[in-house]
């Protein structure tokens, strides 16, 4: 069954392997399947809900759309654009505000875990983030979004908002309530120094994570460098559990070689954590270290990125465009 994807990355620059296996390998496997119909968006505006530097932005923008391309994206078979070219986003974004209850968005966790403990400091966009992104993939009529477990709870207010416009202005599936695509056998990366923090791009120690532009020689020292503990591998799942840095490379080993946490217990369980960092610095670098290379190759080409972007993003325009004329039609204006 044909499947129409939408899916975002923010911006934020030095994107790493905890993106790459969450969501960019997946967004690469969906484009692959001819059966899909893909829209990848770089969504700088949900990047601008905190302070952003501009000349930082244009650059993270390019950089993040690079790293789609050399990651395996065709750019002529999925649309590549950045969200704030198309204005329909915005537009969408406030009509949904409008009809979105304050209840609703109070329960959103990750508003609460972004904001910390002074929330009265945090910017409006970050408390109405979830209602933009619903705006994003509703413009679409896309039936399925990919998602982690971060975003699952937005994902669900998206349906909900969906739901709650059609019955509102009796405009039965006008907004397609979309389905999840959760990924199956994937890990949560967590950081190479510590495993009960997330792999993060903010992390002050670049050790903590293996980048997207390292070099082949910087991943297999990050690798050899990674924390583990002093037992050997177990055999068992269970006994992982109390175990998170072995965890965390069991699991990025297990995903990076598209197989099922068990079978690389069996591969690993009894030996030493030298053979598991051995062959896991060989495979991560013959598969990150061609990709950083093209990042760099395309970055020399900002003409050509532009022009992905351009086209992409008239072409998503050109779909989202008739969506929020006829939203506007449905409540009057």
């Amino acid at each position: 069954m044909s499947k129409k994807i939408f899916s975002g990355v923010q911006p934020t620059g030095n994107l790493h392997l905890g993106n790459y296996l969450g969501a960019i390998k997946n967004f690469v496997e969906l484009n692959n399947d001819n059966q899909n119909e893909c829209i990848f968006c770089v969504v700088d505006l949900h990047a601008i809900t905190v302070k952003q530097d501009k000349d930082q932005l244009k650059k993270n923008i390019l950089e993040t759309t690079a790293t789609f391309i050399a990651s395996g994206i065709n750019p002529t078979k999925s649309i590549i654009f950045n969200q704030s070219k198309v204005h329909a986003h915005a537009e969408g974004s406030w009509i949904l505000s409008c009809i979105s209850p304050m209840g609703w968005l109070n329960r959103m966790t990750q508003f609460k875990d972004k904001a910390g403990k002074d929330k009265e400091k945090a910017s409006v966009g970050l408390y109405i983030y979830p209602v933009l992104m619903a705006s994003d993939i509703l413009l679409y009529d896309a039936t399925h979004v990919p998602v982690g477990e971060d975003q699952k709870q937005h994902l669900e207010l998206t349906r909900d908002i969906a739901n709650k416009f059609n019955k509102d202005f009796d405009c039965h599936n006008f907004l397609k309530a979309p389905e999840p695509l959760i990924k199956k056998n994937f890990s949560r990366i967590m950081s190479l120094k510590d495993g009960l923090k997330k792999m993060s791009k903010s992390d002050p120690s670049d050790l903590s994570r293996i980048n997207l532009t390292d070099t082949k020689d910087e991943i297999i020292n990050k690798i050899k460098k990674a924390k583990t503990d002093s037992l050997p591998i177990p055999s068992e799942n269970e006994k992982l559990k109390s175990r998170p840095e072995a965890e965390n490379l069991l699991g990025i080993y297990s995903s990076i070689s598209n197989q099922t946490l068990d079978k690389t217990l069996d591969e690993f369980g009894g030996k030493n954590f030298s053979n598991l960092k051995s062959q896991l610095a060989e495979i991560l670098s013959n598969k990150i270290s061609p990709i950083s290379d093209e990042i760099k190759k395309l970055l020399n080409d900002k003409e050509y990125l532009n022009k992905v972007l351009t086209h992409g993003a008239n072409k998503a325009d050109e779909i989202a465009e008739k969506k929020i004329i006829e939203m506007k039609r449905i409540i009057g204006f």
